[in-house]
C-alpha cells in the first residue's frame, strides 16, 4: 500500500526570492522549468542524447562484467556507497552499475530505519554485517552517512552523536580500505530547481508516485540545513584512504556514465579496455575539495 503524503503549498526562498511551490499543481512553474538543468552551477546546457547514452552505457557495462569476472577469479571485494539529497538519482545510478552484473555476486544494500535492537548496537554494526565477501560487489543506497545528513537535520540523533560520528568515521573507513576492500564514496549533487522538478515528477507520474515520501516534503524548507551538513561532511570525512567523489547529477545520463568510468579507471582488472572507458569528465566528477572551492 502506497503511503498517502499530505502536500500543501510551501513558501520557498530561492535565488533571493520567495516562491510558492504547489506540488499538487500538475503544471510545473516556469521559474523551475527554465532553470532546472543549470541549477547548482551545472556545466552543460543540454542533456546527453539518449541514443548516445545507451550506446556508451552498454560499452561500459561490458567492462563492468569483465571487472566482475576478475573479482570471481581474484576474490577482490568492491564496495560503493551512494549519498545525496532526496531525488539526487542514487537508485538509478546504482541500477546502471548493477544492471548486467551477475546478481549472485552483486547486490544492493538499502537498509530501512533501525529496529529497537539495532538502535542499541554500535552504530556501524548493522552496516558491517552487509559488507562484501570474497568476489562480491556491494552498492549502498545510502549508508552510515545518514548520521551526517538526514539524522541531524531531522532531529533523529543528538548533537553529541553527530559530533562523535564525524570524529570516528574516518578511522572506521581506514580499516575498510586497509582490509583490502576497493571502497568508493559517491555524493550525487543536484541543484535546487532540479530537486523541485523531480519531486513534482514523482507527484504526477503514476509510475513514480511511490517515490514521494513524507521525508521529501519535510525537506522542502531544509535546503540550507542539508547544504551545511553536506559541506561539513565532505570537509571532515574526505581522506586519502577514503576520498569523496562528487558527481554533478542534474543530467542523470551523464552522471551515470562518468560515475561508472570512475570505478573502472580506479581498479586494475583483467581484460581492461582503457580506450573504451576513456577519461572521466572533470566537469561532472571531481574530488570534494574541488567541489567545495
Amino acid at each position: 500500500m502506497v503511503e498517502e503524503v499530505e502536500t500543501k503549498p510551501v513558501e520557498i526562498e530561492i535565488g533571493g526570492e520567495k516562491r510558492l511551490f504547489d506540488i499538487e499543481n500538475p503544471k510545473l512553474p516556469s521559474w523551475i522549468d527554465d532553470k532546472d538543468l543549470k541549477s547548482g552551477g551545472y556545466p552543460y546546457d543540454k542533456k546527453l542524447d539518449d541514443d548516445d547514452y545507451e550506446e556508451e552505457l552498454e560499452q561500459l557495462q561490458v567492462e563492468l562484467v569483465k571487472l566482475q569476472i576478475w573479482q570471481q577469479k581474484s576474490g577482490a571485494r568492491v564496495m560503493a556507497i551512494f549519498e545525496g539529497r532526496d531525488a539526487a538519482g542514487k537508485g538509478g545510478s546504482i541500477n546502471a552499475v548493477k544492471m548486467n552484473m551477475n546478481p549472485r555476486s552483486a547486490r544492493i544494500v538499502a537498509l530501512t530505519k533501525p529496529t529497537e535492537t539495532e538502535r542499541g548496537q554500535w552504530y556501524f554494526q548493522r552496516y558491517v554485517s552487509t559488507f562484501p565477501t570474497s568476489g562480491e560487489f556491494v552498492l549502498f543506497d545510502r549508508s552510515w552517512y545518514n548520521r551526517a545528513g538526514v539524522e541531524p537535520v531531522m532531529g533523529f540523533c543528538t548533537p553529541e552523536q553527530y559530533e562523535a560520528f564525524l570524529k570516528v568515521v574516518p578511522r572506521f573507513e581506514k580499516m575498510i580500505v586497509h582490509d583490502g576492500i576497493h571502497f568508493f564514496k559517491f555524493y550525487l549533487n543536484i541543484g535546487r530547481e532540479m530537486q523541485l522538478k523531480r519531486f513534482h515528477d514523482r507527484r504526477h507520474d503514476p509510475l513514480k508516485t511511490w517515490k514521494l515520501s513524507p521525508m521529501d516534503i519535510a525537506a522542502l524548507n531544509k535546503w540550507d540545513d542539508y547544504t551545511e551538513k553536506r559541506d561539513r561532511m565532505l570537509r571532515e570525512t574526505d581522506t586519502e584512504e577514503a576520498p569523496w567523489t562528487v558527481v554533478r547529477n542534474n543530467d542523470k545520463r551523464r552522471g551515470r556514465l562518468e560515475l561508472i568510468k570512475h570505478i573502472l579507471n580506479a581498479i586494475d582488472y583483467e581484460g581492461k579496455d582503457t580506450d573504451v572507458i576513456g577519461k572521466v569528465d572533470g566537469k561532472i566528477v571531481c574530488r570534494s575539495e574541488k567541489f567545495l572551492k
